[in-house]
């Protein structure tokens, strides 16, 4: 029979989810990093948690940092409430005790106050200065056994915090029950913090790195979304339904409309008619079936404005609960910070159509550029299995030409339809050409078609027929080359 370990949650947003369920109760662990990573921001933030949620907590410091000073940047944080001190919180200072009286006064100290204050979650940071006063590895051992018998004793779970980086072989790394790493990386001029497991005994936890922030809530945990939804809510049971696409025209093209809970592409150069198609296929949101625009370059009033241009009411339709307009101007957020954004706008909504506008604002935010396959794949299989119907735009980077470029390496593989939209200069007028490349078991038209945009919406109308070179963008009467 299979037992479950009791948890301690975090009531870190992200955390626990990388840690499956939150801390293993009664267990230890290391928190390490550099000066600056983010270790006593973590470690008090889940203290303040853990007292809300009913617990104890004891922060013990080996550092010779006082406490007023610690309070004066504590409380520049939402999470950190002072009146929790000295009765749910207590902090002590040991480090006057081992510069006096050595690691034995310390251990003997800390289990005093975790009788004293009944703590069930206790913090010892400046575990490197006790690393530094044991003469031998052997004592460094004693010490971190020594406080791990008397916290677990006391049903009491402990962080070890460290500015040194600890590899796998030390002794507190054999002695303790998880490692909790956090670190930064240079993007560019961007500095990304990031949180790794390196160590979970008894508990499975989501591997590899992750990206995380500090602002004034604290600490925020981004897991990568393709290891957070390696499996998907559930299958996609969208049967063989229909929806439309939002101009009559295209439904036509793709034998009767676009499958339910399909993914969509619309791909082309700026100015084409992306986000006005992206439009229309939301203005065929209902109450029952609201609308999701998620955009990273409009605001939503610009959005209003372009909508009546088209004869849609965006602002009539929030009103009625068919659509959320959702601007996330992408300029210092994470990607995966998008991607949880996303997720949650959709649950909030109950959206079953989604726009988003575009991937390659997203393509961008990326630090591993090699993983957006992968991401885009956990992101519309999630979609999909929440049977919402999505629509992507992705902007092609020349007006003209016959070269077609994409977001991601297999991106094919991923959408369900493809749509190539086009300028083409034809009998001296430019004009928008619009084609099907792809639609996932389905027949379609895959003929040439003119893309229409005017105040009384998007039309589409056979075009280019007896002419060649209309996708390298100039058509000729064929036979005239």
């Amino acid at each position: 029979m299979t037992q479950t370990l009791k948890r301690l949650l975090t009531g870190i947003d992200g955390l626990d989810a990388l840690l499956k369920g939150g801390l293993v109760a009664g267990a230890s662990y290391i928190v390490q990093g550099p000066p600056g990573a983010g270790k006593t921001i973590l470690a008090n933030q889940m203290a303040c948690e853990h007292v809300r949620k009913g617990g104890r907590a004891l922060v013990a410091t080996l550092l010779s940092e006082s406490h007023e000073r610690l309070f004066q940047y504590l409380g520049t944080l939402d999470f950190f409430d002072p009146s929790m001190v000295g009765d749910q919180i207590q902090f002590v200072s040991a480090f006057d005790t081992l510069e006096q009286d050595g690691l034995d006064a310390v251990v003997r100290l800390l289990r005093q106050e975790i009788s004293r204050h009944k703590a069930s979650l206790l913090i010892v940071d400046g575990v490197l200065n006790a690393r530094v006063h044991a003469e031998t590895s052997l004592d460094t051992k004693k010490f971190v056994s020594a406080l791990q018998g008397h916290a677990a004793f006391a049903g009491c779970t402990v962080l070890l915090l460290t500015s040194a980086r600890l590899e796998e072989g030390s002794p507190e790394h054999t002695m303790v029950d998880g490692v909790i790493e956090l670190g930064e990386q240079m993007v560019g001029s961007r500095a990304v913090r990031t949180i790794q497991l390196r160590k979970t005994r008894g508990s499975g936890a989501l591997s590899g790195r992750h990206e995380c922030l500090i602002d004034d809530t604290g600490v925020t945990v981004f897991p990568r979304l393709e290891s957070l939804f390696a499996k998907p809510i559930g299958p996609c049971n969208a049967a063989a339904s229909r929806i439309s696409s939002g101009v009559s025209a295209l439904d036509d093209m793709l034998d009767g409309g676009l499958s339910a809970a399909s993914v969509t592409l619309l791909m082309g150069p700026s100015g084409i008619g992306k986000t006005s198609l992206g439009m229309a296929f939301l203005a065929a949101s209902t109450p029952q079936a609201p609308g999701l625009h998620f955009g990273f370059y409009e605001s939503p009033d610009r959005l209003h404005s372009k909508a009546a241009l088209l004869g849609y009411d965006f602002a009539a339709m929030e009103q009625a609960q068919s659509l959320t307009l959702c601007w996330e101007p992408s300029t210092q957020v994470l990607l995966d910070q998008l991607g949880a954004r996303l997720i949650e706008q959709v649950q909030a909504t109950g959206a079953k159509r989604v726009l988003i506008d575009s991937l390659g604002a997203l393509s961008r935010l990326a630090t591993e550029p090699g993983r957006l396959n992968a991401f885009f794949r956990a992101l519309t299989g999630e979609l999909r299995a929440r049977q919402v119907s999505v629509m992507l735009t992705w902007e092609m980077r020349d007006i003209f030409g016959a070269e077609i470029s994409a977001p991601a390496p297999d991106l094919s593989s991923i959408v369900d339809n493809l749509v190539l939209m086009r300028f083409v200069e034809h009998d001296g007028t430019l004009r928008r050409m619009l084609s099907i490349l792809k639609a996932r078991d389905s027949d379609h038209d895959a003929s040439l078609h003119e893309l229409v945009i005017a105040s009384t919406g998007i039309t589409l109308r056979r075009a280019f027929e007896g002419t060649s070179g209309a996708l390298s963008g100039t058509a000729v009467p064929q036979g005239s080359l």
